[in-house]
């Protein structure tokens, strides 16, 4: 289906918002994404659309995209135990490893999962 790119931008921040939710809950993660796009340019400081685009791009394998947009939230929100998690995963999932640990190791003491000692 080659809806027009209009579409996905149509509407107030709040439907779209919806639109982008309902579209990822029905695992339609390119849709969601180029919803959630258009919504998070318009609203850079708000979270939650930003957190849900790098998942839509993370779950559609655009996998440079959610790597961008989870290194520009931890650069806003650097706290962001999940946005650290994802990073990690995503980094991963590229077969970067050895980067993606560091991201891995703050996301767990961030959840409060610390290595036990040995010895």
């Amino acid at each position: 289906m080659n809806t027009p790119t209009a579409y996905y931008e149509q509407g107030t921040a709040a439907e779209r918002w919806e639109r982008g939710r309902l579209f990822f809950e029905a695992k339609e993660y390119t849709a969601a994404a180029r919803v959630l796009d258009s919504l998070a340019g318009e609203a850079p400081e708000q979270l939650a659309p930003r957190l849900l685009l790098a998942r839509a791009y993370y779950h559609s394998a655009q996998l440079t995209r959610a790597e961008g947009e989870l290194r520009a939230i931890l650069e806003r929100w650097p706290v962001e135990d999940y946005a650290q998690l994802m990073l990690g995963r995503t980094l991963e999932r590229q077969g970067r490893a050895a980067e993606a640990a560091r991201y891995l190791r703050i996301a767990a003491a961030m959840a409060g999962e610390f290595p036990e000692d040995e010895g």
